[in-house]
């Protein structure tokens, strides 16, 4: 346990992860087994995600609607693959109004079913393609082992969902949502990510293919962070979603699908925090920026509160989140280390001399601390923000490609997941024996088949776990 009341990440890392989000008045343990109570700071980190990535879909053309949390189970059955995929982890209403429903109806583990049959009756004509859909939503996927936000029965999400009229448009779409996530993630969460496609026992059930944004925690293993289906034409089939097209024919839409959800707050406590508590980058930080006043007389209470309020003024004419803090009741010392487990950026600490020199002093999270003068105190804050969100970016990238590694042979690799882990660039032979038997082996699974700048300078001839030629070069991890 460390100093400040928090398991230290090098001696349980799981610990260590409830113990920030407990410190930083995130979420708490609900009654029902496997669900969580998201709190207001951990909500607020919530909304500045969700207002960052509607933002995003809504340039790129997406419109919000919302779809019922209860579907018919006979929509799931339609998609064998899907249900198959879904089906242990369904929870179903049986009664309801005091009697045994003729039909049984499933919470919404995704919303592929009821949102395609309400495609069938919207969709007519080439003229009605594309259609681009997003849901924030809530979803139940009943799992048997929880953690906060990494895996919870209930969860919030957003969903996309939409039509095209050919494969290659739907093919587009789903890459454009693959960097439009990229994007989010590492210029919002300062998280970088490998993206690339999933293999066939690690895509979507009733995808044709699955593409992913894969983030590397401290721990070394990875967080699938989110992911973009092409779907093909099974859903559309399923559903009988068809078009007359330009040339008077009848054809199925080609269907996409997509979704990120509250598993991207426990990747950012996971790639960021450290053994004193939450750091939060500054672009998703609920409060950016505290204001400190301090006095050890009453005499100069008045005017140390009068120049905070300034300051915090200013702050706030900038745009930046920010709090004063006037308690009485506490020690400037307790107030640090309070704003400090909630992740805020930066500090500004006001005193009597540093009010007599017109200054502040600016204390980072991250570390370190300097006077600064009052005047244009939010240009000089908003730029110091700027500079640990890129900061915290690189200290991110960095770490992961110092824990990446290349050829390694299949000893290698084994010894390497029994120890500290990390991402293992290798040849795969496409093999499903291949990647079962190292999943059952080492529980590394192939996160993604890289894309093209992500794949080693040379070319990986053999696969790294049975020496046979290679089809491709994949990218193994432990994984959330």
């Amino acid at each position: 346990m460390g100093n400040r009341g928090i398991t230290l990440r090098s001696e349980d890392f799981s610990a260590w992860y409830n113990d920030v989000i407990m410190r930083a008045e995130l979420a708490d343990y609900a009654p029902v087994r496997g669900c969580m109570v998201i709190r207001p700071r951990g909500y607020r980190i919530w909304e500045l995600m969700q207002a960052a990535l509607d933002g995003m879909l809504k340039e790129t053309g997406h419109e919000n609607a919302y779809f019922p949390l209860l579907i018919p189970q006979s929509f799931l059955a339609k998609e064998a693959e899907h249900i198959a995929g879904f089906a242990p982890q369904t929870a179903v209403v049986t009664h309801a109004g005091g009697k045994e429903l003729e039909e049984p109806l499933v919470i919404r583990p995704t919303s592929e079913t009821i949102i395609y049959s309400m495609f069938s009756k919207w969709i007519q004509s080439y003229r009605d393609l594309p259609l681009l859909i997003n849901q924030w939503a809530n979803i139940v996927r009943w799992e048997m082992r929880t953690r906060l936000f990494l895996r919870t029965t209930e969860f919030l999400w957003q969903e996309g969902h939409t039509a095209h009229a050919t494969e290659s448009d739907a093919e587009a779409e789903a890459l454009l949502i693959l960097r439009l996530y990229r994007k989010f993630m590492e210029e919002w969460m300062a998280m970088p990510v490998v993206t690339g496609l999933k293999t066939e026992s690690e895509k979507f059930a009733g995808a044709l293919r699955t593409y992913s944004c894969e983030g590397m925690m401290q721990d070394n293993k990875a967080l699938q962070a989110g992911t973009s289906h092409n779907l093909g034409q099974n859903f559309s089939r399923a559903f009988d979603v068809q078009y007359q097209t330009e040339e008077g024919s009848r054809d199925y839409t080609w269907n996409t699908s997509w979704g990120a959800s509250t598993r991207l707050i426990g990747g950012l406590i996971m790639t960021h925090s450290d053994d004193n508590g939450l750091v939060c980058p500054p672009r998703l930080a609920p409060v950016q920026v505290v204001v400190v006043p301090i006095w050890r007389k009453d005499e100069e209470k008045s005017a140390v509160l009068e120049a905070g309020q300034r300051v915090e003024a200013d702050l706030k004419k900038a745009g930046l989140r920010t709090a004063l803090d006037d308690r009485e009741s506490m020690k400037p010392g307790a107030k640090y280390f309070e704003w400090e487990g909630r992740g805020v950026p930066v500090r500004l600490e006001l005193g009597p001399r540093d009010l007599a020199e017109n200054k502040v002093v600016v204390a980072r999270r991250t570390g370190g601390k300097a006077p600064s003068p009052m005047t244009d105190i939010g240009a000089t804050v908003t730029g110091v923000l700027e500079e640990l969100q890129q900061q915290l970016f690189e200290d991110a990238l960095e770490r992961r490609e110092e824990h990446s590694h290349r050829n390694l042979d299949r000893s290698g690799f084994i010894e390497l997941m029994e120890g500290q882990g990390g991402f293992v660039y290798g040849g795969f032979c496409g093999g499903a024996r291949c990647e079962s038997e190292i999943k059952e082996k080492t529980k590394a699974t192939i996160r993604v088949l890289p894309d093209s700048e992500f794949r080693s300078p040379e070319p990986q001839d053999k696969c790294m776990w049975c020496g046979n030629k290679a089809v491709s070069e994949a990218v193994w991890a432990k994984a959330y």
